[in-house]
Order: structure tokens, then C-alpha cells, then sequence
């Protein structure tokens, strides 16, 4: 048995949402995905896109990914790694893919010179709480996360 992480490539687009999908259904938001293959390859791998992708293989089968981007801490003054989403096949969960995609993220951030690697968890994802909790990341209670989106954020921009 042999786990690799690669770059993903654009041929890997069908198979990026693929997971992404997996993963919305497992978090009871598959409505929310309103990606196309088509728009994943060029959000991902045009050559603006802030986004880049990791492909988790098993002997050469994809079974996971990982999307990420750089964002700015004015703090540190520093770039921060940003995990957007890292998704493991659920038949191929608990032989320690989600922790190898996660330990080489944190690698880039390392040779990358981020000051911070970060994501974001469901406060009802109790697995993947526990998880993170056993890799030492630190649950960061003290921010609270806003967002807007669709209507309001057109609302409010048009404002």
C-alpha cells in the first residue's frame, strides 16, 4: 500500500469535483455546489487563479484532495496557507491519508515561509474536530467567522 500526493493537474478537474461533491453531500450542503467541472478547471488551474490543488492517491487511484490558497496576515507580516477543503473517500479513510495530505500542506507552508497554516470546520464535524485536535491544531474560539454571500452580499454591495 502506497499513499503519494501530487500536484493536481487539469485533467484532474472531474475528479476534484467529484470529491467535492462527496464532500458537500457528506456535509448536507449538495445544493451549495454550483461548480461545474468546466468552471473548476479554470478556477483552479488558470494561470491567475489563486487556488492549487493536491490530488491524494492509493497506489496510483485518487481517493482524496486538498484545495488551498496564500491570504495575508498584516500581523506577522507574512503570507498564511489557507486550507479551503481537504476531503478523503470515506472507504479509504483511517489509513492515514487525511493526516499525509495534511502534514505535506503544512511542509508547503513551511518552505513557503506562511507565518500560520488555517481552516475551517463544521462545529458538528465531531471527526474531523477530533482529527485536527490529535495533530495539535488549535481551535481559534476567540474568532468569529462572517461571511457574505449571494443576495446579501449583492444587496449590500449595491448598497
Amino acid at each position: 500500500m502506497s499513499i503519494s500526493i501530487r500536484k493536481a493537474v487539469p485533467a484532474d478537474a472531474a475528479t476534484i469535483h467529484g470529491f467535492i461533491v462527496e464532500l458537500a453531500i457528506y456535509e448536507k450542503a449538495e445544493h451549495e455546489v454550483k461548480a461545474s467541472i468546466a468552471e473548476i478547471e479554470t478556477s483552479i488551474f488558470s494561470v491567475e487563479s489563486p487556488a492549487k490543488a493536491l490530488i491524494c492517491e492509493l497506489n496510483g487511484e485518487a481517493i482524496g484532495f486538498a484545495v488551498y490558497f496564500y491570504n495575508y496576515s498584516t500581523w506577522q507580516g507574512r503570507n498564511g496557507l489557507y486550507l479551503e477543503d481537504l476531503y478523503v473517500s470515506p472507504k479509504h479513510r483511517g489509513l492515514g491519508a487525511g493526516k499525509f495530505l495534511l502534514r505535506h500542506l503544512a511542509q508547503i507552508a513551511v518552505e513557503e515561509g506562511c507565518g500560520r497554516f488555517e481552516w475551517s470546520v463544521l462545529d458538528w464535524n465531531q471527526p474531523a474536530i477530533d482529527f485536527y485536535d490529535s495533530v495539535g491544531a488549535k481551535a481559534q474560539a476567540e474568532w468569529v467567522k462572517y461571511r457574505l454571500a449571494g443576495d446579501d452580499l449583492l444587496n449590500f454591495a449595491n448598497t
